[in-house]
């Protein structure tokens, strides 16, 4: 019965206090933290790296090993979801360059690859969601992080921005380049065509929120 009050205890605790636990040697707060962030991080490394779903496990108990060994590094003052992406967010660049990947090419480069995919034949859903992860595989690691953080996570741009260490500003303007070139691309599965999915609504209105407001 203790244990049991323990943990529904742990449950309502937020994320800094459930750090300071973890750094007084409590494992079972890190345990919590697992539970909470598990499955989203999981599916922001699969995204990532390109749905290596085993190298994006690796990266997922990797990134909370150094939870488990370095708890102190945590600022409590800080928001823990903010902290712990930018740890997700370094580790997937840290990939990208040994992989030798260009982390900061244009979206122009590679323009003459997508003009040999017919897109017209892409008529269904799993389709779009094959061409998505096609193209989110084209984006830069800071391209790729803000997109997923944005639609996949759902942070606001405030957050994805100090994850990512940039301004606001910057967010925004990568936010509206992906979503006008995703739109683009995408065009097939806008509304007219038979099908329309939540994504590309959310796109427009990323396009539109930034041009006028």
């Amino acid at each position: 019965m203790l244990f049991q009050r323990s943990h529904t205890s742990l449950r309502q605790t937020g994320d800094e206090k459930l750090m300071e636990l973890l750094n007084r040697g409590d494992h079972a707060a890190l345990d919590e933290l697992y539970s909470r962030y598990s499955t989203r991080l999981l599916a922001y490394f699969d995204r990532m790296l390109d749905r290596d779903t085993a190298l994006a496990q690796d990266f997922l108990h990797d990134l909370f090993l150094k939870i488990i060994e370095r708890p102190s590094m945590f600022d409590t003052s800080r928001s823990f979801p903010t902290w712990m992406y930018s740890i997700a967010h370094n580790m997937c660049k840290n990939e990208f360059r040994r992989r030798q990947v260009r982390l900061h090419q244009s979206f122009e480069d590679d323009e003459h690859a997508a003009e040999h995919v017919d897109y017209a034949k892409l008529v269904d859903h799993a389709d779009f969601a094959r061409v998505l992860d096609d193209e989110l595989s084209r984006l830069a690691a800071d391209m790729r992080t803000t997109f997923l953080l944005r639609y996949q996570d759902e942070l606001s741009v405030r957050e994805i921005a100090l994850i990512v260490d940039v301004p606001e500003g910057t967010v925004k303007s990568r936010l509206f380049n992906i979503a006008q070139r995703l739109s683009r691309r995408l065009a097939v599965y806008r509304p007219g065509t038979g099908i329309n999915t939540d994504f590309d609504v959310n796109l427009d209105l990323e396009i539109n929120n930034e041009r006028y407001g």
